[in-house]
């Protein structure tokens, strides 16, 4: 049915790429159906076999389900592995800065002070030498993508070293949702304080200070927050951090 030169795996990708980003923009609500096999090997060019596999990829990420009579249909959001790293980056693609920001403030200041204190606690010698040269190569960025990468760095290997692997997964969703945010922050003038304030939560995880360690996150996650209010004028809400307990 094909003619198409480009490797079955880089086609299939395609499919889903269509098909998912037009799920998350809502072109194809929850409940809806999409397209009919056939249809959509006729719209896209592409062979029944392209078009299952495509279906099955996306109902492993959660956002459609195969009914008995009733076709193919998009499920609900909050059914949808919102871990995903094609969910995630639709999900970012598809909102708008303020909002996409704004939840990503609320998951952080929720879930990095903690990370931080786990780390302290439970990082191992490698782990934490993984934590201080993200920190170093910070202070040595000399440019926008070089901070972004070590920024990224940094918080992985904060959560890695928990030693708990319910953070992890975390982690891996941040290598998606935090570059955006740090891409918009790196051009700033801040990078001396947030290196200093980088360096203090590393050097608290080193000192094995569980409580310091969670109130260095969550200052330097407010600080986060009042740069990029200061330079885009983005109001990220939320409240004080708790305490440890």
């Amino acid at each position: 049915m094909r003619d198409d030169p480009r490797p079955l795996r880089t086609i299939q990708a395609q499919v889903v790429e269509h098909l998912g980003a037009r799920i998350v923009r809502g072109e194809i609500a929850p409940g809806a159906a999409i397209p009919p096999e056939l249809t959509l090997c006729a719209t896209l060019n592409v062979s029944r076999t392209v078009v299952r596999e495509a279906i099955r990829s996306l109902s492993g990420k959660g956002l459609v389900a195969a009914r008995p009579r009733s076709g193919t249909r998009v499920r609900p959001p909050e059914q949808w592995n919102q871990l995903d790293p094609d969910v995630l980056r639709w999900q970012i693609d598809h909102a708008d800065a303020a909002t996409y920001l704004a939840k990503l403030f609320q998951l952080r200041q929720a879930v990095e002070p903690m990370a931080a204190a786990g780390a302290a606690r439970a990082g191992t010698p490698e782990d934490l030498a993984r934590i201080r040269a993200a920190a170093e190569a910070l202070a040595a960025a000399e440019s926008d993508e070089a901070w972004v990468e070590a920024d990224i760095a940094f918080h992985r290997a904060i959560h890695v070293a928990t030693r708990n692997e319910f953070f992890w997964p975390i982690a891996q969703m941040f290598e998606v949702v935090l570059r955006r945010s740090f891409t918009l922050a790196a051009p700033g003038d801040h990078r001396p304080r947030a290196v200093a304030e980088h360096i203090g939560v590393m050097e608290a995880i080193a000192a094995r200070a569980p409580d310091e360690a969670y109130r260095a996150m969550a200052a330097l996650i407010g600080h986060s927050a009042g740069d990029l209010k200061r330079m885009y004028g983005i109001e990220i809400p939320g409240g004080p951090v708790r305490e440890p307990v």
